[in-house]
């Protein structure tokens, strides 16, 4: 009796969230739809600033997406295996959240239907061009890697296809970073440094909505997390945080060196209003030195949820670097002529503003409908529950490698 009453519970909490992520996917829909019927004029977008927070989203979740397969990888490619047990799940939210950021990526660009001309028309000489290939070649490895993982028959290739899920993650990170290094027509990119800090950042962003879905799927189950599982994870956390803050450093560090850039650097760490109070506060102290002091100082870390409270601070320190990085480096204006004054009607050498609309929030909320939905009913319909074998670990020393 007990056990039936607690299944027809959890059926009645999957429908709930089904529901609850299907409602704000159908309102993300909505919000495209306004946009697309109204033009830009209802968004906060103008001719300068023609990447809004849908891309702050879409970028974070496409990242992420790759990130989260990083969990995946460790275990296949690097033989861990506590990871290993992770895989699965790991490979349905890196689907989940790669077709999220590319919904809102296309509702947000106002055609979705012109990506049949990019498909059929390669350009090699165009990075977005490269990530016509990367996008679906992830969906369809990853794909591949599941079967390997969930079929027995499949089980003596799953090294293979995780070896090539872990290479072509990185290569679509990548690619989605050289998107901003490459283009020479915004001040804050064109910078080497962006593919390699992308990368770090993914590992990082990843990881953390990793866990947090982990910890929901736990408690969804009623079932603990071993203590040096957990420690295991939290630690590789750690490190991904102080790496991504690493790169972000170095990154600015190298424009200031370069006087061409000065101004700019000047403009988003100190005087451009928001964009440094979301730097400072947002990405630094926010995203980094909170969940690093959660992390590793004992008094924080023995409290209950404190890795939880860590995932989510890096998850909103990411949207504040995000923001920064993305639309600070459009609302800056382009440096065309070194040392002279540039004026027209254009606004042309003037520091633009952007406020995000309603509808363009909404739009990225739905992305993580997508994603959420998506889960949700793959957590419910397969296996993908993380099973540990705690005294077999013990035994063989994995809590120790």
């Amino acid at each position: 009796m007990h056990l039936e009453q607690n299944s027809r519970a959890e059926e009645s909490l999957f429908y709930i969230l089904a529901a609850f992520g299907g409602l704000v996917t159908v309102i993300g829909l909505a919000a495209a739809l306004y946009m697309e019927h109204s033009g830009h004029v209802v968004t906060g977008m103008n001719n300068q600033v023609v990447w809004g927070i849908p891309h702050v989203f879409a970028i974070f979740l496409i990242v992420a997406a790759s990130g989260v397969l990083n969990v995946a990888s460790i275990g296949s490619v690097f033989g861990k295996t506590i990871y290993k047990a992770r895989a699965p799940l790991s490979g349905l939210l890196a689907l989940a959240m790669l077709a999220a950021g590319l919904a809102v990526i296309m509702l947000d660009l106002g055609r979705a239907d012109r990506l049949i001309v990019a498909m059929t028309h390669f350009n090699p000489t165009s990075v977005f061009g490269w990530n016509v290939i990367l996008y679906p070649g992830f969906f369809a490895i990853v794909g591949i890697y599941l079967w390997t993982l969930m079929d027995r028959k499949m089980n003596p290739y799953y090294k293979p296809a995780g070896f090539a899920a872990f290479i072509w993650r990185l290569l679509l990170t990548t690619g989605t970073g050289s998107i901003f290094g490459f283009l020479v027509a915004r001040q804050a990119y064109q910078s080497a440094m962006l593919a390699p800090m992308f990368i770090i950042m993914s590992f990082a962003w990843g990881l953390a909505v990793f866990m947090i879905a982990q910890k929901a799927m736990f408690a969804w189950n009623d079932v603990p997390l071993h203590p040096q599982i957990r420690a295991r994870m939290k630690n590789l956390f750690g490190t991904f945080i102080a790496a991504v803050f690493y790169f972000v450093m170095v990154y600015h560090l190298t424009n200031i060196y370069f006087a061409k850039q000065t101004a700019f650097e000047q403009f988003i760490l100190l005087t451009g209003g928001i964009y440094p109070l979301l730097f400072w506060g947002g990405y630094v102290f926010l995203g980094t030195l909170m969940p690093l002091l959660l992390i590793y100082l004992p008094s924080l870390n023995r409290i209950r949820g404190s890795v939880m409270i860590a995932a989510a601070l890096v998850i909103v320190g990411a949207f504040c670097l995000l923001f920064v990085f993305i639309i600070g480096g459009q609302v800056f204006p382009l440096d065309i002529f070194p040392g002279m004054q540039v004026s027209s009607s254009f606004y042309d050498g003037k520091i633009d503003s952007y406020t995000p609309s309603l509808p363009e929030i909404l739009l990225g909320l739905g992305g993580f409908g997508i994603a959420f939905t998506a889960t949700t009913i793959g957590v419910r319909v397969l296996k993908f529950m993380p099973e540990d074998d705690i005294v077999k670990l013990q035994s063989a020393g994995h809590m120790l490698d």
